[in-house]
């Protein structure tokens, strides 16, 4: 009987509350944010170890769409993630390979070039006196065409010391895509078996799942429709006069994966390429304009209409992402913030619960 009451008590609803304090909030707050501040201080001094990492687990789920169909096709996860390895760096190798001999010519004619675009500019910025510019503003100082020549043994042995570094990563980004591509359906039964309930292990399914669709779904019709993007920048190139439209192509379809500043810097180098070509302002800012045009109908407009709402990221949430990542791990993570930003967002969309529509407040 007395065991039966004890039970009974344990089982009672009503739950003692001890109010928090202000002081009691403010440890707790204390604790996140030093915590916070410890992680992001870890991610960013482990960045050699982390940034290939991840980038291989980021490419690993994009591809494991294909690695599914392969593996219905009765091949082996780990000749599965040779295969789609080995495709991976030949598509690498060929844009590398693409683009090489274009910019060994361009880091040859850079002096020249930039001493052609102080001509070309300097007239039209000298109309603004308060900017006080003067012939003698740009053959002074470190910008100058024989500053660049005078530091260009500096920079390029700055360079040479950064390439070990970029190949062991990049030996650790092929070795991490491999083992991941072969071992990913384990690492997959693996989590989902570490939780214990029923209803736990089917969320854990559910989000890996909703993660794969999203990414696998959002970067195909991101290079289809950037594809469409780099085909019209040929177009652009070859009407507007300039040099090597195909390359010019090459350049608009790589750099827009990586927002806002993909756009930006490509449509300076295409009003400085035109400035080199024509002696006409407006003939020579046209591809520039075309191109920033085509950009923004396709942001704006085309994607959000083909990937619809499911796939819809807040345009500050990724400028914020991309402005922290760059940050923190340089062009990489220009390149990883919209990935982790939209599995960010995919795993919130499964976690928090999904609840009637709310009304829409006046305000």
């Amino acid at each position: 009987m007395e065991r039966a009451l004890k039970q009974k008590q344990r089982r009672s609803p009503y739950r003692v509350q001890v109010r928090k304090t202000a002081l009691d909030l403010a440890l707790i707050w204390a604790v996140i944010g030093i915590f916070l501040i410890l992680a992001v201080s870890a991610v960013y001094f482990a960045a050699s170890i982390l940034m290939p990492i991840t980038l291989a687990i980021v490419v690993g789920l994009i591809l494991g769409v294909a690695a599914d169909r392969l593996g219905a096709l009765g091949i082996p996860p780990m000749a599965t993630a040779v295969i789609l390895s080995s495709l991976f760096a030949l598509m690498l190798f060929f844009i590398a390979n693409t683009l090489a001999t274009p910019l060994v010519d361009l880091a040859g004619e850079a002096p020249a070039m930039a001493e052609h675009t102080i001509e070309r500019v300097r007239p039209f910025l000298e109309r603004f006196r308060w900017l006080h510019v003067t012939a003698t503003t740009f053959r002074s100082g470190p910008v100058t065409p024989e500053a660049l020549i005078e530091h260009t043994g500096t920079v390029l042995s700055t360079l040479a010391t950064r390439v070990t570094p970029a190949l062991l990563q990049g030996l650790i980004f092929f070795g991490a895509l491999v083992f991941f591509l072969g071992s990913r359906l384990a690492l997959r039964r693996a989590l989902i078996v570490a939780f214990n309930d029923r209803a736990r292990r089917l969320a854990a399914i559910r989000i890996i799942n909703a993660i794969e669709q999203a990414l696998g779904f959002y970067f195909a019709t991101a290079t289809l429709l950037y594809a469409m993007v780099g085909v019209l920048m040929t177009v652009i190139a070859w009407g507007g006069g300039l040099q090597m439209p195909g390359l010019w192509g090459l350049f608009a379809f790589l750099s827009s994966f990586l927002p806002y500043l993909g756009i930006t810097l490509m449509t300076l180098a295409l009003a400085i390429a035109g400035l080199l070509t024509h002696d006409g302002l407006m003939q020579a800012l046209a591809p520039a304009l075309a191109f920033f045009v085509v950009h923004a109908v396709m942001e704006n407009l085309v994607t959000p209409a083909v990937m619809g709402r499911r796939l819809e990221i807040n345009p500050f949430t990724v400028f914020v992402a991309i402005v922290f990542w760059t940050w923190m791990w340089g062009a990489i993570g220009a390149v990883l913030a919209v990935p982790l930003s939209l599995i960010a967002m995919t795993i919130a969309g499964e976690v928090m619960p999904r609840g009637p529509a709310q009304p829409k407040l006046p305000g």
